[in-house]
C-alpha cells in the first residue's frame, strides 16, 4: 500500500503563540484509519555493517589571508572538501577563508601566568574566560559536538500553507533563527535536480535543495558561532554525487565538516569551539547510498548516528532501536549518536478524494501537536520521551525530531527547552518566528591577540577533557 502526503486536507487547530499566528487549516475533509507504517525493508535499503575504522588523510591549504605562525598570531588553516565528482552543473569553486576566532573576556584574580617566550610571571588576571557562544550557549564551546542534544525539524523546507503535507509552519531561516540545529527534509531528484517533495513534487514541492542551501549560507556567514547539522533523505536511493553540485553551488562547501574516521566514534568528535575556530560548522549525514569515497562530507548515517522508530503513530513513544535495524546494542550505547524520532503521525484515507490508487497516506497528527511538543514529564510529550530515552541509554538523544517544533506548551517552542533540560542549560530567546540572532557579534579588528588566547584556552580544554 502506497504512503503519500496530500495537498489539502480537513484539518484544524489553533494555539497560542506572541510571535506568529499559529493556527493550522485545510481544505477538503479524509477519515482516520489505522494501519501500520511500513518498514524499511528491501534491497534499495542499503544499511552499512560496522566492521573496522580507517582514518582520513586531509589536505591542508593556507587561506587567502593568513600565512604567519605562532602561538599569537596563529596560521588560519582550511581543509579542502573533495569529491571525486566531476559534475557539470557545478557552477561556482570553492574558496579559501580565514578562520573565526572566539573572544574571550578576562576577570580580575590571582593567579600565574606563562608567556609565550618561556617566561613566569605573577599576575592578577586569570587566563581568559570565554563569554562567546557557541550555538547559543558558551558551555557547549568546549563541549563535543556529540554530546549535545539539538531539536531537528522533520522535512524542515516543507512549509506550504493550505497543504496537509506539510510538516512545519516556519522557514528555515525563522528555524535556525530559533534554534533548530538540525534540518531534515526528504529529497527526489527531478530532471537532474535535487528537489524537496513529499513523495512525489506533484503533491508538495518546496523547491530546489540548493534553494535551501542556499538559506543556510546566508545564515552561517552572519552568524560565524553557529554549527549545523543538515540530515539528507534520499528517496530515490540516487548517486551521492548528485547532490555535490547544489551543496557547491550554494556556497556551502567551504563550511562542510569531513571527519578524521570512517566512521567517526561518538567520543572522536571534536568540540562546537574546534568546529567553530576552523570555521567547519555543516555536518551532513545521509540515510541511504551515502559513500565517503566519493563524497568525504556526506557522512552515512546509520554508522554514526541510529533512531528510534520511524513516522511513529504510538503516542508513548518507545525509545528501542528502529534503523539500522539489528544494531548491535553495545555499538549504539558506546560508539554511536542517536536521534528521537518524536514526530506523532496519522494514516488517512484519501481514495474518496484523490482516487483509489493513491492509497493510504502518513501526515503529522496536528491535533496531538500540543501535548507531542509539550515540555512536559506525561505520556506522549517532547519532555517525557528525552527522559525516558535518556533512562534507558544513559544519555539524552542527540536530535530530537519534531513537526510544528513552534507549537506546544505551556509556551510555543516548548521543545526547545526540553533540549535545554538534557543539555543543563536555560532556553532564554524569544520564540517563535525571530528573525535576528542572539549570538555574540564577529569579533572587531583588534582583539586578535585577546581571541586567540581565548581561542586556545577553549582548544586547550577540550582536548583535556
Amino acid at each position: 500500500m502506497a504512503f503519500r502526503p496530500l495537498l489539502a486536507l480537513g484539518l484544524a487547530i489553533t494555539a497560542v503563540s506572541a510571535q506568529v499566528d499559529t493556527s493550522l487549516s485545510f481544505t477538503n475533509s479524509f477519515s482516520v484509519i489505522s494501519t501500520t507504517v511500513p518498514s524499511s525493508t528491501g534491497s534499495q535499503y542499503v544499511y552499512t555493517t560496522v566492521t573496522g575504522q580507517s582514518t582520513v588523510v586531509t589536505t591542508m591549504t593556507a587561506p587567502l589571508n593568513g600565512t604567519a605562525t605562532g602561538a599569537l598570531n596563529g596560521t588560519a588553516l582550511a581543509s579542502n572538501a573533495t569529491s571525486s565528482s566531476r559534475d557539470s552543473q557545478i557552477t561556482v569553486s570553492p574558496t579559501s577563508y580565514s578562520l573565526t576566532v572566539i573572544a574571550g573576556s578576562t576577570h580580575t584574580s590571582n593567579g600565574t601566568s606563562t608567556s609565550n617566550s618561556g617566561g613566569t610571571s605573577t599576575s592578577t588576571s586569570a587566563r581568559p574566560t570565554n563569554t562567546v557562544p557557541c550555538n547559543g550557549f558558551p558551555e557547549f564551546c568546549s563541549r563535543k559536538y556529540s554530546n549535545i542534544s539539538n531539536v531537528c525539524s522533520h522535512n524542515s523546507a516543507f512549509v506550504k500553507k493550505n497543504n496537509a503535507a506539510s510538516n512545519q509552519q516556519l522557514p528555515i531561516l525563522n528555524q535556525l533563527y530559533d534554534g533548530v540545529r538540525m534540518l531534515q527534509g526528504e529529497t527526489h531528484l527531478v530532471n537532474n535536480t535535487i528537489y524537496n517533495c513529499h513523495t512525489e513534487c506533484s503533491l508538495l514541492n518546496a523547491g530546489t535543495f540548493q534553494a535551501e542551501l542556499e538559506v543556510v549560507n546566508g545564515w552561517l556567514r552572519d552568524n560565524p558561532y553557529e554549527v549545523l547539522t543538515i540530515l539528507i533523505s534520499n528517496s530515490d536511493f540516487v548517486d551521492v554525487e548528485h547532490y555535490v553540485a547544489p551543496i557547491t553551488n550554494s556556497g556551502l562547501l567551504n563550511y562542510v565538516y569531513e571527519p578524521a574516521y570512517i566512521p567517526q566514534y561518538r567520543d572522536q568528535w571534536p568540540t562546537l569551539g574546534e568546529m567553530i575556530l576552523r570555521n567547519k560548522r555543516v555536518v551532513f549525514f545521509m540515510d541511504y547510498m551515502a559513500d565517503q569515497a566519493k563524497v568525504p562530507y556526506i557522512l552515512d548515517q546509520y554508522s554514526h548516528i541510529w533512531e528510534t522508530p520511524f513516522s511513529p503513530q504510538d503516542r508513548n513513544f518507545p525509545c528501542t532501536i528502529g534503523r539500522p535495524p539489528d544494531l548491535n546494542e553495545t555499538l549504539a550505547r558506546d560508539q554511536l549518536m542517536y536521534l528521537a524520532n518524536h514526530n506523532l503521525n496519522q494514516a488517512i484515507d484519501v481514495s474518496a478524494i484523490l482516487g483509489t490508487n493513491i492509497g493510504t497516506i502518513l501526515i503529522p497528527n496536528t491535533a496531538e501537536l500540543n501535548n507531542t511538543n509539550a515540555d512536559g514529564l506525561q505520556i506522549g510529550q517532547a519532555t517525557a520521551m528525552v527522559s525516558n530515552c535518556t533512562q534507558d541509554w544513559g544519555r539524552p538523544p542527540n536530535f530530537l525530531v519534531v513537526d510544528y517544533y513552534n507549537i506546544g506548551s505551556p509556551e510555543a517552542g516548548s521543545v526547545f527547552h526540553t533540549v535545554a533540560k538534557a543539555n543543563g542549560v536555560v532556553y532564554t530567546r524569544d520564540c517563535c518566528g525571530v528573525t535576528t540572532s542572539a549570538a555574540a557579534p564577529a569579533p572587531r579588528k583588534g582583539t586578535m591577540l585577546a581571541a586567540v588566547m581565548a581561542a586556545a584556552m577553549i582548544v586547550g580544554v577540550a582536548l583535556s577533557m
